[in-house]
């Protein structure tokens, strides 16, 4: 892996990230498609809309259709005909939102299966193998996740076991091909960011996540730790905010200098009859939009709001048909994608300094 930042303005950065499967322009929002999908899209729509690099998680593959079967289909990529650039989340969210089901310690997580019930054990080191198995371009290490707010000492204690889980999981990488990224956790404890920032980098890795947040706390509570994190990160190498957010979200992390992004949400919301626009969110399951036969997002030239109405992407949310959610994630997504270009662009005609490549 190679990133290169190309311009800054203020503490947001342009950069080019060299991959395994292809180059990625930063800043970048990558699609969440969990189970080697993104739900409702196929392969050559989602390179049609813009997207470069899309999330798998390594927590619902393990769990079905199992590593193995990856693997013997030529890993993720191949598994899903998706031929760019492919990011694993390891799971530590998941385990997080599983609170009745599993317990953390700190040699990892045991847990139940939400599917049959079954026992597992997720650590760092068994974590690792997994993607390497499953062979993205990058992975994430183990970490324990906390609700915001939490106390003191609960963000502290799960803070310094996600450092300690990152030491375990650097000592066990094998692969050179495939480059993993630490995460900082803390809660909304400036303190607590800091000190797992510095751990995290004194282990040392190729790329580093800002976790633990949109867990529970408002954006104005979490704006600021985001830029606590970023200040404390090295300049030379991606920063990837994770599980975030909404459009302004992404901007906000931008000016404070976070490179890559993933949220289920323009998704999730187009499943629910939701089109994402710069004017707010449309909910066209309201009556209102029955009659209404204009363009879903008027700025918009995906192929969504270039076709459609409004009006009839309201019967069809209406009727429960499948092109609904097809054509909103369509849309959404395109969005998310024509978002981070333009602020890309903005970052580079404003260019105000210019770091050095590092590898």
């Amino acid at each position: 892996m190679k990133f290169t930042v190309i311009a800054q303005k203020g503490m947001a950065r342009a950069g080019i990230l060299e991959l395994p499967h292809g180059t990625i322009e930063t800043p970048v929002f990558m699609p969440v498609g969990t189970l080697a999908t993104v739900k409702a899209m196929l392969p050559h729509e989602m390179e049609e809309l813009g997207a470069r690099i899309i999330l798998n998680n390594a927590f619902h593959l393990y769990l079905r259709p199992g590593a193995d079967i990856v693997a013997k289909a030529g890993g993720v990529h191949q598994f899903q005909n998706w031929k760019r650039p492919i990011l694993t989340d390891s799971g530590g969210f998941q385990v997080f939102s599983l609170a009745k089901l599993r317990k953390v310690t700190d040699e990892g997580v045991n847990f139940q299966s939400p599917i049959d019930g079954s026992k597992h054990l997720f650590t760092p080191e068994s974590v690792i193998a997994l993607e390497e198995k499953l062979g993205p371009d990058i992975a994430m290490v183990l970490d324990d996740v906390v609700r915001n707010p939490s106390t003191y000492d609960e963000a502290a204690r799960a803070m310094r076991r996600s450092v300690a889980w990152a030491g375990r999981a650097a000592k066990v990488r094998t692969r050179d091909n495939q480059a993993v990224f630490g995460i900082v956790q803390g809660g909304l404890h400036p303190d607590l960011r800091r000190e797992s920032a510095q751990a995290t980098v004194d282990i040392g890795f190729d790329g580093y996540a800002i976790g633990g947040l949109s867990v529970g706390e408002s954006p104005e509570e979490m704006y600021p730790m985001i830029e606590v994190c970023t200040d404390a990160l090295p300049v030379a190498q991606p920063r990837y905010l994770m599980g975030v957010g909404t459009p302004r979200d992404l901007r906000e992390g931008v000016a404070r200098g976070v490179d890559m992004f993933d949220c289920v949400l323009p998704t999730r919301l187009a499943r629910h009859g939701v089109a994402i626009t710069d004017e707010g969110n449309l909910n066209l399951t309201n009556a209102r939009f029955k009659r209404d036969f204009s363009t879903p997002d008027p700025t918009c030239n995906c192929q969504t709001c270039q076709n459609f109405t409004r009006g009839y992407i309201h019967h069809l949310c209406k009727c429960g048909e499948i092109l609904a959610a097809r054509l909103l994630t369509y849309h959404n997504l395109y969005f998310y994608q024509a978002l981070m270009r333009q602020l890309r662009a903005d970052i580079i005609a404003n260019r105000t300094t210019t770091v050095k490549e590092s590898q």
